[in-house]
């Protein structure tokens, strides 16, 4: 090294912290170690913002509504379809009882036409041959109607009837026998005077034998 020259080595502070401890003398040990703490503090702050910072956000999944179809919808239970054919119970006195299938909006009428049509001692005056037909229903050609049941002459609940003296509305009480068949009966008696007996029916326009049986146990003479 040339003489007059002092060789200047680089003086070896140490770390940070070190450097701002010697800032304090010793009796200021604490403030010293307080002011320490304070920077790992303020150095775990910065390194948990970096974190946040590089976190990759999570992306909510995409709803996307769902439109049912009209055509794909649960049907709704209020009623049948109107547009649906009719299957109808035809029985009675009919040439062909059975199961019948309509289109919607069938009469009374079509039902018995379906099955062969009536007897010919069928009374149809017991039906209401214009009534508009309910799917599933039955149909009793010449008989009593389900649920139309009434108190039946010659048994407990009526007497006999005098087919000699009764008009149309009590001769209707008889089984098997409508308006038609009641207003034949009196027109009968009418032109050929009273009957003699109670078989004396089977002349009647309207009245068949079956019809005739029915008819005895609650009829008489006077």
């Amino acid at each position: 090294m040339p003489s007059g020259y002092t060789e200047f080595l680089p003086r070896r502070d140490g770390g940070l912290l070190e450097r701002l401890a010697r800032r304090w003398p010793p009796e200021a040990t604490m403030s010293r170690r307080a002011v320490a703490a304070l920077l790992v503090v303020a150095l775990l702050a910065v390194a948990a913002v970096l974190f946040l910072r590089e976190r990759p956000e999570a992306v909510a999944p995409e709803t996307v509504a769902h439109t049912i179809p009209a055509e794909e919808a649960v049907p709704s239970a209020a009623g049948a379809d109107p547009e649906a054919d009719l299957v109808v119970h035809v029985g009675g006195e009919v040439e062909d009882p059975g199961l019948y299938t309509l289109p919607p909006g069938s009469r009374v009428a079509d039902a018995v036409e379906s099955a062969g049509g009536p007897l010919p001692d069928a009374d149809l005056d017991l039906l209401n041959l214009a009534r508009s037909l309910v799917d599933g229903e039955q149909i009793l050609v010449g008989l009593p109607q389900p649920g139309a049941a009434a108190p039946v002459p010659g048994t407990a609940e009526g007497p006999l009837v005098d087919i000699n003296r009764a008009d149309e509305a009590e001769l209707e009480a008889l089984p098997r026998v409508g308006e038609v068949t009641a207003r034949n009966i009196v027109s009968y008696r009418e032109a050929n005077g009273p009957f003699t007996s109670v078989d004396d029916l089977i002349n009647v326009d309207r009245i068949g034998a079956r019809t005739l049986e029915e008819i005895r146990p609650h009829a008489t003479v006077g």
